[in-house]
């Protein structure tokens, strides 16, 4: 069988392709076939004659491929690159164009290019595919060979290719991937082709799952495809993420809050507030705003102390994640559960009397005496106990000296205090206001109260006869 002819019908040449954009849709052909068939990597490379190979290990290329409808197998893959034919038309035109010689090989056919007459219309010279007989049967899958292209094309087409960018994958979600950028700017693929870049992302993503509105920006070109087609994409695969790495690069990001000089995806709200739940879960974190790390200052260290990580968030998400669950259902640790944790967690260190020094035990055992000056003990207080450790003020993070306990009606002596007879006989009579006042300090209710036994324990020492 001889050679046959195959008129492309070339309706609109691409004017604005270089031979590297030709170059891309081969590759990416290429690709689709390896991925499509499972088989080995594709290879690129150039011959001692120059030419550049571009070579898959697929099915082979069938002349009818040259046809422009759709690859059902293509339509029915989510992660090939392309669909129809028209983009391998697209290339063999800008290759005739830019003046690359063009041969492919399978085991169907050999492929080159001409101008000839179209079919019937002796005055209308088109570009046509010469299909000649395989000149290897049993050659496996496809081979472009093309004679004039440049070193340089096929790089500037390589790297249009995740598959060549060296880019880490950080994290695979259900709708793309999250990859560290190589140099400044961040890259948006969409199923391994560059389509756009990013100078003010954190990130380079690879977005596998298109959106309606990332179809339609598709075009022909496949270039120039603009970033409210594709954001909504980029944070659906943030707010899937769950690793530690995606997190702290964006809550570290999250430090630049107050300068404005943020990753542009930090400007998304529901995306801090996921890398704080994805954080909190990962390590022992606590997140706190530029003015709590002024004024809590105690707090901080007591938190830099036990190991935590302290991280800076901005003032509109500490409102959001108070009383959040992270990803693993715990609630995040702002300061508020920083303090109730560490409340569930302390333990005090109690000193039965008999263990107490000489000096300790003789204050006290005016115990009886303190309360005999307000009139005796009130019920509501069962005992008290000397603790060698004390819990934590909220907010100060000082240690308390003496804390009355509403649900087991003690109150709790720091062990120091009974250094004197004024320090312990202040903090007994202190905490006594609060377990008769129910109230806390800095309290009207609490203030009154402590008045009061002020006044009795006066009454009591300076007799009341001398005010007759």
């Amino acid at each position: 069988m001889g050679e046959k002819k195959f008129d492309l019908n070339i309706e609109k040449i691409l004017e604005d392709w270089e031979v590297y954009h030709a170059i891309r849709e081969v590759i990416a052909n290429a690709i689709d076939e390896q991925m499509l068939t499972q088989t080995k990597d594709i290879e690129i490379f150039k011959d001692p004659e120059s030419k550049w190979h571009i070579r898959d290990y697929g099915y082979g290329l069938k002349y009818e491929h040259l046809t422009q409808k759709e690859n059902n197998e293509k339509l029915k893959n989510p992660h090939v690159i392309g669909k129809f034919g028209i983009g391998l038309k697209d290339a063999l035109a800008t290759f005739d164009r830019k003046g690359v010689k063009v041969f492919i090989k399978s085991k169907y056919n050999d492929i080159t290019l001409a101008k000839s007459q179209k079919h019937g219309f002796k005055d209308i010279i088109t570009l046509h595919a010469y299909i000649a007989p395989p000149s290897d049967p049993n050659f496996i899958g496809t081979e472009f060979i093309l004679d004039g292209a440049r070193g340089g094309d096929v790089e500037k087409a390589k790297d249009l290719f995740l598959k060549f960018s060296g880019e880490r994958i950080i994290e695979i979600t259900k709708y793309g991937e999250v990859l560290e950028k190589n140099g400044k700017t961040g890259k948006i693929y969409i199923n391994g082709v560059k389509v756009a870049e990013e100078e003010n992302f954190l990130f380079t993503y690879n977005i596998t799952s298109l959106t309606n509105k990332i179809r339609k920006a598709l075009n022909r070109e496949r270039t120039n495809v603009g970033r409210g087609a594709y954001s909504d994409r980029v944070k659906s695969i943030l707010l899937a993420c769950k690793s530690k790495e995606v997190a702290e690069h964006l809550v570290n990001d999250l430090e630049n809050y107050s300068t404005g000089e943020m990753y542009d995806e930090l400007g998304w709200i529901d995306v801090q507030e996921h890398a704080v739940r994805i954080l909190n879960a990962a390590e022992k974190a606590i997140f706190l705003t530029p003015a709590q790390l002024i004024s809590d200052t105690d707090m901080v260290d007591e938190a830099k102390s036990g190991g935590y990580k302290v991280v800076i968030i901005p003032e509109n998400l500490k409102d959001r994640i108070q009383g959040l669950k992270d990803i693993s259902g715990n609630i995040i640790r702002d300061s508020i559960q920083f303090y109730k944790e560490y409340e569930e967690g302390f333990e005090f260190k109690f000193v039965e009397p008999n263990k107490l020094r000489p000096s300790e035990k003789r204050i006290f055992d005016t115990t009886d005496k303190i309360f005999a000056l307000i009139g005796g003990k009130p019920g509501k207080v069962r005992e008290i106990k000397i603790s060698e450790t004390m819990r934590k003020e909220w907010v100060s993070f000082v240690e308390a000296e003496g804390l009355w306990e509403p649900s087991t009606g003690r109150i709790i002596i720091k062990r120091d205090q009974l250094r004197s007879i004024e320090k312990y006989a202040g903090t007994v009579l202190h905490e006594t206001a609060h377990a008769m006042s129910g109230a806390s300090d800095v309290s009207r209710d609490f203030e009154q109260q402590l008045t009061s036994l002020i006044g009795i324990i006066l009454s009591k020492t300076i007799g009341e006869e001398s005010y007759r």
